[in-house]
């Protein structure tokens, strides 16, 4: 795991966002592939972003399930919990693609979503997507 993710991580969990927001590079790139309207370029965003994250999830928590390096690559697979401030409770899954250059982090993809607690089964996901059902074809 390149350092700056270990940093990253225990920043988050301290919800030191000075600490945060130095990791990434003054023209970070950002891209979420399945929410493309989300895509931001620079840091002062990730600043933004996660000021509003700390504060409305004061709890917050941040959980590397395991990562993997591949040169500037680093693919990191990540649990985010905590409670909202309105009572509501946060429950984050997905999977950040960081690429990291001399010590920061210059790009990021990110496939990251609501934990779904009654989608139904994987039946139900394939009719939702296909619109046929599994058993039916």
């Amino acid at each position: 795991m390149h350092a700056v993710i270990g940093r990253l991580v225990a920043a988050m969990n301290l919800h030191d966002l000075d600490a945060m927001v130095a990791l990434f590079h003054p023209e970070y790139d950002s891209r979420q592939p399945a929410h493309p309207g989300r895509t931001f370029v620079g840091r002062q965003q990730v600043r933004a972003n996660w000021r509003a994250m700390f504060s409305g999830i004061p709890d917050f928590r941040a959980e590397l399930v395991r990562s993997t390096q591949d040169g500037d690559l680093e693919w990191c697979e990540w649990a985010w919990t905590g409670t909202r401030s309105d009572g509501q409770p946060f429950d984050v899954r997905g999977v950040t693609l960081f690429e990291v250059r001399e010590g920061l982090i210059v790009a990021g993809t990110l496939y990251v979503e609501d934990l779904e607690r009654d989608a139904g089964d994987i039946e139900s996901a394939v009719e939702r997507l296909s619109g046929a059902r599994p058993g039916d074809a």
